[in-house]
């Protein structure tokens, strides 16, 4: 059984940082691809930012530039550093990851820009 814990949500002012973390533990192996989707009510799930097993990163257009997506391979942890936040970023992000053998969701954190 695989279980994905995610950290590091909250309030935060417009031009604010916030880093979160998904640490996965269980039966794993290695992590392959994981991602970063946010969702608000209403909505559907978007991704946010991906990165693969070698590294590679893929960014939503609406955070390229402000959001980085890294990975500890060690420690099966998963991190979305954002930055210069915004309102519109206010959601529930999710983390994603795909063992090979199965595919795991987080259970979510809450992030809201405001002032």
């Amino acid at each position: 059984q695989v279980k994905l814990v995610e950290s590091g949500g909250g309030l935060v002012q417009p031009g604010g940082s916030l880093r979160l973390s998904c640490a996965a533990s269980g039966s794993i192996f290695r992590l392959k691809t994981a991602g970063w989707y946010r969702q608000v009510p209403g909505k559907a799930r978007d991704l946010v930012a991906g990165i693969s097993d070698t590294g590679s990163t893929n960014y939503a257009d609406s955070v390229k530039g402000r959001f980085t997506i890294s990975r500890d391979n060690a420690k099966n942890t998963v991190y979305l550093q954002m930055n210069s936040l915004k309102p519109e970023d206010t959601a529930v992000y999710h983390c994603n990851i795909d063992l090979g053998y199965g595919n795991y969701w987080g259970q979510g954190t809450q992030v809201t820009v405001s002032s």
